[in-house]
């Protein structure tokens, strides 16, 4: 008996590292200090000693259900794009710059070239947010998990002065809510989608006329990534008041949660177009209203507060960085919450 036998494969695991070193190695910044293979990642921290107040924030994320079509479509170099983001958009909702990323992969059995895929979707994010892959851990978990599956989980590191922190507290009746579009369904509410639709080869090679394209491919598309977006609106002299992404939960819990209390946001349903996957979902699904807005984007990956004679030259400058905005509604007084009309 090895551990081979035991159903580790150390050898595998080797190779998966060789395979996934030219993807790392692309997401390099100047910080970065060692290669890959160390029990730690090292990143320099002194080019940010002329802030005044240098913060760190994190977030760590996973990409929950969506990983089951991965298993289905046998395509796995997106998912770790949207494990990225689902790190760096919360990181960017403080204002902060995506520093550095770890990832972490779990599996019933190590096959290099899946985790490799894997990872080189984890650094494309990387390089759309423009941090530094510097570590990781490929896990074999024989007898707990099936072979053929996996789940893939991260945590970012972003840094930002400490005066420069969105923190919504300044937000104020007659502010103006622009709202960034999102690609589509991103990476929630896929336990939900799992019940609307056959989780099936042929179900997800349907082809809809109103997607322009096949149902599966509308669904793994992956998750926007805004950091350019805001660090755009930044360098424009911009001042964020508040910023929401729109996650699990929907448009009820999450915009909420960058309101000040006294203010409510009230979102206008036909002030941006909804992409059709998601009157699909609510068709095929016969789901009310309220829970789609309550679960999905609904088109919308970031919900923004500016004070009004900032809303115009934020949306040019959000299109200036390659994505779509919108004026989507307002703040008014009143109990803390979101109004859709």
């Amino acid at each position: 008996m090895d551990y081979k036998k035991a159903g580790v494969d150390i050898e595998a695991g080797y190779r998966s590292v060789e395979l996934m070193k030219e993807y790392v190695k692309e997401t390099a910044r100047p910080e970065v200090l060692g290669g890959l293979g160390g029990f730690s990642g090292a990143f320099s921290l002194s080019a940010i000693k002329n802030m005044e107040k240098p913060t760190l924030v994190s977030g760590t994320d996973g990409v929950g259900t969506k990983i089951k079509l991965a298993f289905l479509m046998d395509q796995h170099d997106t998912v770790g794009i949207d494990c990225v983001a689902m790190c760096v958009n919360d990181i960017v909702c403080a204002g902060g710059e995506p520093l550095f990323f770890l990832d972490y992969i779990a599996c019933g059995k190590n096959y290099p070239e899946k985790i490799a895929a894997i990872v080189k979707g984890v650094a494309e994010g990387c390089k759309q947010a423009g941090a530094a892959l510097i570590g990781g851990e490929t896990a074999e978990h024989p007898g707990l998990m099936p072979e053929e599956e996996y789940d893939l989980a991260g945590f970012a590191v972003g840094v930002i002065d400490e005066k420069d922190l969105i923190t919504g507290e300044n937000i104020k009746p007659g502010d103006v809510l622009v709202g960034v579009a999102s690609s589509g369904v991103h990476s929630n509410g896929f336990s939900l989608i799992r019940k609307v639709f056959e989780m099936t080869k042929e179900s997800l090679d349907t082809y809809y006329d109103e997607l322009g394209k096949t149902l599966g491919e509308a669904l793994i598309e992956p998750t926007k990534i805004y950091v350019k977006a805001l660090k755009s609106i930044k360098e424009a002299g911009i001042t964020i008041k508040g910023c929401s992404h729109i996650t699990g939960g929907g448009f009820y819990e999450n915009i909420p949660r960058m309101l000040p209390e006294g203010v409510c946001a009230m979102v206008k349903k036909d002030s941006y177009p909804v992409p059709p996957i998601f009157r699909l979902i609510q068709e095929k699904g016969n789901i009310e209203e309220q829970m789609m807005y309550n679960t999905y984007n609904m088109g919308l990956g970031m919900v923004l507060a500016f004070d009004p004679a900032d809303a115009d030259q934020a949306i040019a400058a959000i299109k200036a960085s390659g994505e779509t905005a919108y004026v989507v509604g307002e703040v008014k007084a009143g109990e803390k919450g979101v109004t859709i009309c």
